[in-house]
């Protein structure tokens, strides 16, 4: 087996050919969870959006992606489960494999029916490729911002075309974008034939508090049932680690709204561009706490019960456990 050090120096060869230069690397290892769990998880618990980082000559980046991410196996992810008593996972395509699910789609089959995926497909993608899909436990497909094109108009058609996409094949949508564009298809949430869910609390920002544009509409949509929300990964909408007490009335206010509607997720291995570094270069993954921030997860509900919803029956309804 290759070791880290191996891939890293690989990645310069095959697989990752665009790099304009000599590469760089970090050689740091993926998380591990550093803070036991202070409460009883409830078995079938499921994290809802993680990902793993092959080795780029077997699975490579896409060209026009925006930074080059350290490999994160998936022996490493098991080792993160051991510790957080995960039992399910969802894995959910990075941008940095663009519209080629080959990765997320080789760690569902070796995990099996534990495991789903949601997955990003090209705009000519056949119906034949997609039924293959449903085929390898692809339960959702993301409908995401286009860089450059984050509007109303972009909004309401990529969301549009996924809904199409995933009423053909039973599948639910997940929704990246902004609290502006939440807004922009509000009307299509309400009248979705599927399920949809908005990623990382829905993109609010903590520094502008409850009342900031838009966040009334997620509320809205949430509590009509109409619409899911993964409060997953708060280090990335908020600036005060370890425990983010300025995502604390966000997250409070979208569990409130609607406890049958929430889910959890690590945003395990933390991939992330780091400031300052080019496509020459590796960029280190974020070393975040996920025992600490499942704790987290504890107080911002109410107790056992809202625990169990956000951790194993909610996940389970909206993925197909």
């Amino acid at each position: 087996m290759l070791s880290r050090r191996d891939i890293l120096k690989g990645a310069g060869v095959a697989g990752v050919a665009a790099f304009a230069g000599p590469i760089k690397t970090a050689f740091a290892t993926a998380a591990q969870p550093s803070t036991p769990v202070n409460f009883s998880v409830p078995a079938g618990a499921c994290d809802s959006h993680v990902c793993v980082i092959g080795d780029p000559a077997r699975f490579p980046f896409t060209a026009d992606r925006g930074y080059n991410p350290e490999p994160a196996s998936l022996e490493e992810l098991r080792s993160v489960y051991r510790a957080l008593h995960i039992d399910r996972v969802v894995f959910v395509q990075p941008s940095f494999y663009g519209t080629d699910n080959s990765c997320i789609l080789d760690a569902v089959k070796r995990i099996g029916r534990q495991a789903r995926a949601v997955v990003i497909v090209r705009d000519d993608i056949s119906a034949a490729e997609l039924e293959q899909m449903r085929g390898s436990g692809v339960c959702g497909i993301i409908s995401a911002a286009v860089e450059g094109q984050a509007d109303a108009e972009s909004a309401r058609h990529r969301f549009k075309i996924a809904v199409e996409r995933a009423k053909a094949y039973g599948w639910h949508v997940e929704f990246h974008g902004h609290l502006s564009e939440i807004e922009a298809i509000q009307e299509q949430v309400m009248a979705s034939p599927v399920p949809v869910i908005f990623d990382h609390f829905g993109g609010a920002q903590p520094e502008r508090g409850l009342s900031q544009p838009g966040f009334d509409t997620l509320l809205k949509l949430v509590r009509g049932g109409k619409a899911y929300v993964d409060v997953s990964a708060p280090y990335r909408i908020s600036k005060q680690s370890p425990d983010y007490p300025d995502v604390v009335p966000l997250a409070k206010a979208i569990i409130a709204a609607n406890p049958e509607r929430i889910t959890w997720g690590t945003g395990w291995p933390h991939p992330e561009r780091a400031p300052g570094h080019a496509l020459t270069e590796i960029s280190p993954l974020y070393q975040i706490d996920d025992g600490r921030n499942l704790n987290l997860l504890a107080t911002w509900t109410s107790g056992p019960a809202q625990l169990k919803l956000a951790l194993v029956e909610n996940p389970a309804r909206l993925y197909g456990f």
